[in-house]
This record gives structure tokens, sequence and C-alpha cells, in this order.
């Protein structure tokens, strides 16, 4: 019984040993990156403040670099220019981050007026046969603009939030936008639904407006009509015509009636 007991704690000191030769070496791995990427820091901080200063829009921005990573501070009269920002100091040889943490300072519109004039940025910008597959919501508070929907291919979404981010008094982004997942069967539903929907009498003269197109959003089967419409039986008939689409499971009709 002796003897087992001795072994037993023969090999617990082992174990213990093992684990503590383990964090010491975790501990050392961990001090020798911290070690690595700090080394730069000089040379980093160095490059982030002539690139800042050598830009106008970035005169009142600076930088602090700790272990690799940049803090950026400060303030700019444009969201855009907070993200140009950000993007400048990733581009810094051996940058392992950007804290941004800069302060948009520009004017102060109020969030209606803001949400307003967003919303007719975007529908008079994004026009074309792809805008008809994208559908952008947005939210205003305090100046902090929520952009949520739907885009097939992302380039919708990318114009959409560069023209949010240029717009002054946008004091911050949240991007709530999907991008619908690749599918030939939803793109044989979507030009189904644009010849089913565009070409019936009642709903044609939307197509005559490129920039006032029936939204037709499509997730693996199920459609989603978004956008304005001047009647009920506008609206009606269009959700009829896309229920009638071989291949479609459901539809959701959330068009809006503008008129009478």
């Amino acid at each position: 019984m002796a003897k087992e007991k001795i072994g037993t704690e023969k090999k617990g000191f082992v174990k213990m040993l093992g684990a503590l030769l383990t964090i010491g070496l975790l501990s050392a791995t961990l001090m020798a990156d911290s070690a690595g990427a700090s080394r730069y820091d000089n040379q980093i901080q160095t490059t982030a403040a002539q690139k800042l200063a050598a830009k106008s829009q970035f005169r009142d921005v600076t930088a602090n670099v700790e272990d690799g990573i940049v803090t950026l501070t400060g303030t700019v009269d444009l969201y855009q220019k907070k993200l140009d920002a950000a993007k400048l100091a990733r581009k810094i040889a051996n940058t392992q981050g950007v804290r941004n943490l800069i302060t948009v300072a520009g004017p102060n519109v109020p969030d209606a007026q803001l949400e307003q004039k967003l919303a007719t940025k975007l529908t008079y910008v994004r026009e074309g046969y792809d805008s008809t597959f994208d559908f952008f919501a947005l939210g205003v508070q305090d100046g902090v603009v929520t952009v949520a929907g739907q885009d097939r291919t992302g380039v919708g979404r990318d114009e959409a939030l560069t023209d949010i981010a240029n717009m002054p008094g946008v004091k911050d982004v949240v991007d709530n936008v999907s991008l619908a997942p690749v599918s030939r069967f939803d793109d044989g539903i979507r030009l189904r639904a644009v010849r089913a929907i565009y070409s019936d009498p009642v709903l044609s003269r939307y197509a005559m407006d490129p920039a006032r197109p029936i939204r037709i959003i499509v997730t693996n089967g199920h459609v989603t009509l978004y956008g304005a419409v001047d009647s009920t039986m506008d609206k009606t008939v269009a959700g009829l015509k896309a229920g009638q689409i071989p291949g479609v499971f459901s539809v959701e009709n959330k068009l809006e009636v503008v008129k009478g």
C-alpha cells in the first residue's frame, strides 16, 4: 500500500511538473509574440504620423501604436474619412490591426431629415437591371445609420454603403445587409418573376422608372416583394403573378401603396 501511495504521489508530481512546464512555455511564447509585434511600434508610429500629416482631411487625427496595433483618435467631418484613415493605417507594413476610435464631428442633422435624404439618395442612385433584385431598409438614431436588406451580388450593398458613408451628418454605420445565396434555381425564379410582373399590362409601367422598380427578393425559392405601388390592386396583382411562377414555394407581399 505504501509503495502504491508513493507511486501515485510521484505520478501526480510529474503531471503537475508537466503542467507547469506547459504554462511556462505558453507564457514564453506569448511574451515572444508580443515582443515580436512591438519591435516595429516606433517604425509604424512614425509612418502613420507621416501619412496622416500628408492628408489635410486627417489633420485632427492621431495614431498611437502598441504591440503592432494602431489606435486612431481625433475627429473628421465625414464618416467616409474615418474609414479612409483606418484603411491608410492597415496598409502600413507590420501593422497587426487597427482600433478606430475617431469621432465624426461633422454637422448634426436631425434623424428624420437624414433618413429621408439617404432614402432619396439610395432610390435614385441604384438604377438598372440588378437593382430589381436588391432591397435596402434604413433606420437612423442619433446619427447612427442602420441599413438592412438583401443584395444579390454585393455590388448594390457596396454602392449603398459608400453613398451612406459620404452623406454629411452620418456618425456611424451598422451594416445588416445579407447576400443572397448563390443559386441557379433562384436566378431562374428571378428571371421568370421579372417577365411575369413587368409583362402584365397593369404593372408594366413600373418598369419605365428604373429608379423605382418592384423589388424581387428570392431566397431558396421564397419570394418577397418590396417597393411602392400606386394602388391596392397593383399590389394584389403583383403578389398573384409572383405566386404563379413555377418553382416558387411562397410569396410575401411587402409592397406599400402610396396612392389611393
